[in-house]
């Protein structure tokens, strides 16, 4: 049990993970820059901070053990747009979370710190980085600032490099599912793990079309149970055909990687947008 904040608790993927966070903590702070975060699970309570104010996410992580930092842009946009809540914002929060004598951050990382690898390829996570956007630039920057707190000043780190949780609904994530399921536990892996050091972890279900190896993060005990196998032969039906020599199709990044630079990707996607309590 441990005190635990939690950052873009308003957004798709922080619907997912109030519950199970608040039921695990002696106490939980959830926290995004809504007003009004609607209904609060048993002992959650709701604090709106910014990211960009250092001082307010330091007031924030007072008597916690653990962030789990979901706050950010979550799509590609223009750099000096990005540079506030997702550059400034990762630095804010690993500095508040070592002025406060945390133990650990959980990062939401992402698939596009390393998007522009083929996906034909098996890819370890000690890769180097190859971001296929801005918003993958800035996900190589906390990982890297994960890996210097911890090297230089002994905060442990947690970075998982989410592929695509959401309902499987095209070919690319017959490899890149991960189930809201297996986010939970995934999660939970990286909270209640004894001792991690710097470690970075694909975020992604048991699917067979995989290409991500995890087993130097292993030892989190996270072991996925969904396979996104069983939507292939609808989402195979209508698929159109796929050009080789497109970033889009052939890079791990997908839209990211074959979008141009400062532009919005995620709306090509057709995401469906499900939050848990919608």
């Amino acid at each position: 049990m441990t005190n635990i904040c939690l950052t873009g608790a308003a957004g798709r993927l922080g619907s997912y993970l109030r519950e199970p966070l608040a039921k695990m903590a002696d106490r939980f702070i959830s926290t995004d820059i809504v007003d009004d975060i609607g209904k609060l699970y048993e002992g959650e309570e709701y604090v709106k901070a910014d990211l960009e104010n250092k001082e307010a996410m330091i007031e924030l992580l007072k008597g916690m053990d653990m962030v789990v930092h979901f706050g950010a842009i979550v799509d590609e946009a223009p750099f000096e747009t990005l540079l506030g809540p997702n550059f400034i914002g990762a630095y804010n929060v690993w500095e508040a979370a070592y002025q406060n004598g945390l133990r650990r951050v959980v990062y939401a990382s992402s698939i596009h710190a390393v998007g522009m690898y083929d996906n034909n390829q098996f890819i370890g996570t000690d890769v180097p980085h190859r971001p296929d956007s801005f918003y993958g630039l800035a996900k190589c920057f906390a990982e890297d600032l994960g890996r210097m707190y911890w090297e230089k000043r002994g905060l442990e780190s947690v970075h998982l490099r989410i592929f695509a949780c959401a309902p499987v609904n095209n070919a690319r994530s017959l490899g890149a599912w991960l189930s809201y399921d297996d986010l939970v536990q995934l999660v939970t892996r990286a909270v209640d793990t004894p001792i991690t050091g710097f470690t970075i972890c694909y975020g992604v279900s048991n699917n067979d079309r995989v290409g991500l190896d995890n087993s130097t993060a292993s030892f989190l005990g996270y072991r996925p149970k969904d396979n996104a196998e069983i939507y292939a032969e609808d989402v195979l039906a209508n698929e159109p055909a796929y050009d080789p020599n497109d970033p889009r199709h052939k890079c791990f990044g997908g839209a990211f990687a074959g979008g141009k630079l400062g532009e919005g990707a995620v709306a090509s996607m057709n995401i469906i947008k499900n939050d848990k309590d919608s």
